[in-house]
């Protein structure tokens, strides 16, 4: 196979995903309620949290950098954070162990009518799911990014967004970062109209 072909194969099944997604009404319908959560929280004074681990990791704080920096447009910055401090995180995993470093920031700062953004490729994180337990026993809304078939963490939130891709990971996450700037736009339209 030449070099332009497993470049072209790749573009394709990135494509063909995002029109599988684009089919599935139910999903379209679950975004634009996800971002009226947040958009809910953010006019009711709350905060968003976001957790993920690799890659996932690196959306959650894309996320939350968005929302209280600037996407599009300008406007009052948004409570969101996205639970990756090293410090934090390495002082947890050795104290209680990898899986607890989300749960024990959302018992520490998640209170009730917060939003928890998780985000699993799988939908099967430990570490997410102790964090959505969490933050259901502590009264946040919990938005589900996931992928495969949601795995343990899906069925958990209150919205979940799946990409029902079983292949690698890497295809998950290209439609995950999509559908969080859908998110993000959602959300600064409808606060930049009531401010």
């Amino acid at each position: 196979m030449s070099r332009h072909t497993a470049i072209r194969q790749q573009l394709e099944e990135a494509r063909e995903l995002l029109d599988t997604f684009l089919q599935d009404e139910t999903q379209l319908e679950r975004i634009a309620y996800a971002a009226d959560l947040l958009t809910h929280a953010f006019r009711q004074q709350r905060k968003v949290i976001s957790c993920g681990n690799g890659g996932s990791m690196s959306d959650a704080m894309h996320f939350a950098e968005e929302l209280s920096g600037r996407f599009r447009d300008d406007r009052p910055a948004l409570p969101a954070m996205a639970i990756s401090d090293p410090a934090y995180l390495s002082c947890t995993a050795n104290d209680y162990g990898y899986e607890q470093v989300f749960a024990r920031w959302i018992e520490a700062f998640g209170q009730k009518g917060d939003v928890l953004l998780a985000i699993s490729t799988s939908g099967n994180s430990a570490n997410v799911l102790k964090a959505v337990e969490t933050a259901r026993s502590q009264g946040l809304t919990i938005i589900g990014l996931t992928g495969k078939d949601g795995g343990e963490i899906g069925p958990r939130c209150d919205v979940e967004i799946r990409v029902p891709h079983h292949g690698y990971a890497d295809r998950i996450q290209e439609l995950h970062i999509k559908i969080i700037h859908i998110l993000i736009g959602q959300v600064e339209a409808a606060m930049t109209s009531s401010f």
